[in-house]
């Protein structure tokens, strides 16, 4: 959090953005004092519910490459989880949501704090690629997604040159 604070200390952001789970808030939190600025939480970028795989149950199956698992990945579908929301679903709440910040900034730059399912979901949307082509963003990175009207940019994917001082 601290890195990512100090990366984006000096661009001009007019605005933070987080999500309405608290570590989104911690990881803001850095940048978020360096600019004197209250993030605004946008609670439709909230990450994938998925359903009994809550609560760690998802790395689980992963681990034991659960059949419903590989099908999930397989099928780029959220919604083969046990009353998960469907990839769809994700893509309409997080999309309008990340349309309607950029209605209320235009013009201008803002940060977005948000979780993997959702990075993965915007940036489907953005590039047209597979479903789950963006799963697995390092925790800390920085992907810049630039959206002019209805045409939507991915110039950077998964930076993290500023946490290699951490490794």
């Amino acid at each position: 959090a601290e890195a990512v604070g100090q990366r984006l200390r000096s661009e001009p952001i007019d605005a933070v953005y987080v999500t309405k789970l608290r570590r989104t808030a911690q990881t803001a939190a850095p940048l978020v004092r360096h600019l004197a600025v209250q993030p605004t939480v946008q609670p439709d970028l909230h990450e994938i519910f998925l359903g009994d795989w809550e609560g760690g149950i998802m790395r689980k199956m992963s681990a034991e490459q659960h059949p419903t698992f590989t099908k999930m990945i397989s099928d780029g579908e959220w919604g083969h989880a046990p009353g998960a929301e469907t990839t769809q679903a994700l893509a309409d709440r997080t999309v309008p949501a990340l349309a309607q910040i950029h209605h209320d900034h235009p013009g201008g730059r803002v940060a977005v704090f948000v979780h993997g399912g959702v990075i993965a979901a915007l940036l489907h949307h953005a590039t047209g690629a597979r479903p789950f082509a963006f799963l697995g963003a390092d925790n800390g990175s920085i992907h810049n997604l630039v959206l002019d009207g209805d045409r939507w940019l991915l110039r950077q994917y998964n930076d993290v040159t500023h946490l290699a001082h951490l490794s």
